[in-house]
């Protein structure tokens, strides 16, 4: 079962190894790759999170997956987490220490929806506007919602811009639902 305080902790041990090894953007890597790996493959989340199979064959799977992809240290820390019977964690782990990275490093995830594929003046623009606002490098994801029918929405540390269509048709519908109307005759 995922933990936000065990994922936490963990990622703050790595962090702290990666630090004191010089190793920090390359231990960042890593677990971005770990977590991509674990998001996109449901079943391997069901492995680890399988208390029956034994953690030498979760280890020998980790092996396979990541032994020739991720460093030293991030190959010794994972077979740590499933000695101590965490594997399940691994994803929450891997996540909360790129959003640890980010904090140390001044990043911002600023994650932008589109109707249609935003151009490259586009997603300057955005990230020059956020970095403008938060006073920080941005590191900007993007997606393509043709329901939102045009426009876009960017969210960036709890913070949401809505311009999109979609929003200002629902926002009209009630806006005309209510009939405010009033007869002058």
């Amino acid at each position: 079962m995922e933990n936000y305080r065990v994922n936490t902790n963990y990622a703050k041990a790595l962090f702290l190894v990666a630090g004191d090894t010089d190793q920090l953007d390359a231990v960042n890597d890593d677990m971005r790759l770990v977590a991509d790996t674990c998001a996109e493959n449901h079943i391997l989340s069901t492995v680890f999170a399988n208390p029956v199979i034994p953690e030498h064959r979760k280890m020998a799977v980790l092996q396979d997956l990541f032994a020739a992809r991720v460093s030293k240290v991030s190959m010794l820390f994972m077979d740590f987490v499933v000695r101590k019977r965490r594997s399940v964690n691994l994803r929450g782990i891997a996540n909360a220490f790129v959003q640890l990275y980010r904090d140390h490093k001044g990043i911002v995830l600023s994650h932008l929806v589109t109707a249609t594929p935003a151009s490259e003046e586009v997603k300057k623009a955005v990230c020059q506007k956020v970095g403008a606002v938060t006073n920080k490098t941005v590191e900007l994801e993007t997606e393509v919602d043709p329901s939102i029918l045009g426009g876009m929405s960017i969210a960036f540390d709890g913070n949401m811009y809505d311009a999109r269509i979609s929003t200002a048709v629902a926002e009209l519908r009630r806006e005309f639902s209510k009939n405010v109307y009033e007869s002058k005759l």
